[in-house]
């Protein structure tokens, strides 16, 4: 019984959240990365006899690096500090946030890979596998930022992180490490073993960075962690 209501508990909190976190989330910056994603798409259709699968690949890990870019703002929160003492702990807040997130980027990837030709169409599941690692990269810099510093709107600064690596990233790997090849390329199926551990890697670093930061998890174990004393802990 006691699991039961403590389950209803916390449906009972993610309905009542819902409303206001769709309200918050950064939809201007996730609207540009997905628009700018489509806008390529979008190209190979215009302009697809002109272009070769290369171009293709190329412009569609173009626009999954959009996408992820404009995921790194998903955890800002310019009412960090003052949020600090809501009973609601941080797990199930950005747990929500990128629960609500997911399907929008689900669809958005459908309507990418059906914008390219099928002529020009790479194989669409290792490239997802892309996709998705890019983006799983992209929320655990962002859960890693908010972790470990006390910025309330960490994502000009990872985006513009994650896409530093990104380009210069691939310059350094050595080739027998390449993630960017193409289904040519005999390292095409070992890089995407690869492209599985960094996906893996991602989530983990993300799970991880779920938790309260240890300076506030202090305060609310400890006797000054009412009044003001919440106020001034990480977010």
């Amino acid at each position: 019984m006691r699991e039961e209501r403590g389950a209803g508990e916390v449906w009972s909190v993610i309905r009542e959240l819902t409303l206001p976190v769709l309200r918050t989330l950064p939809w201007r910056a996730l609207a540009a990365g997905s628009g700018l994603g489509l806008l390529l798409a979008g190209l190979l259709r215009l302009y697809g006899d002109s272009l070769t699968g290369w171009s293709a690949l190329t412009l569609l890990r173009t626009a999954a690096l959009a996408h992820a870019l404009g995921l790194t703002f998903l955890l800002d929160d310019p009412a960090r500090h003052t949020t600090a003492a809501a009973p609601t702990r941080r797990p199930l807040r950005t747990g929500l946030r990128v629960a609500l997130v997911t399907p929008v980027t689900v669809l958005w990837w459908t309507a990418v890979v059906l914008l390219v030709p099928s002529d020009l169409r790479p194989p669409v599941g290792p490239v997802t596998l892309e996709a998705g690692a890019a983006c799983a990269l992209a929320l655990a810099a962002g859960a890693l930022a908010i972790r470990l510093t006390d910025e309330p709107r960490p994502g000009p600064s990872v985006a513009a992180a994650l896409l530093f690596t990104a380009v210069v990233g691939p310059l350094l790997l050595p080739a027998r490490w390449a993630l960017f090849v193409f289904p040519q390329d005999k390292r095409w199926e070992a890089s995407h073993e690869r492209w599985g551990v960094v996906l893996a890697a991602a989530v983990l670093v993300w799970a991880a960075c779920l938790g309260e930061p240890v300076r506030r998890r202090r305060l609310r174990s400890g006797p000054a962690s009412s009044g003001a004393g919440r106020f001034t802990a990480d977010a």
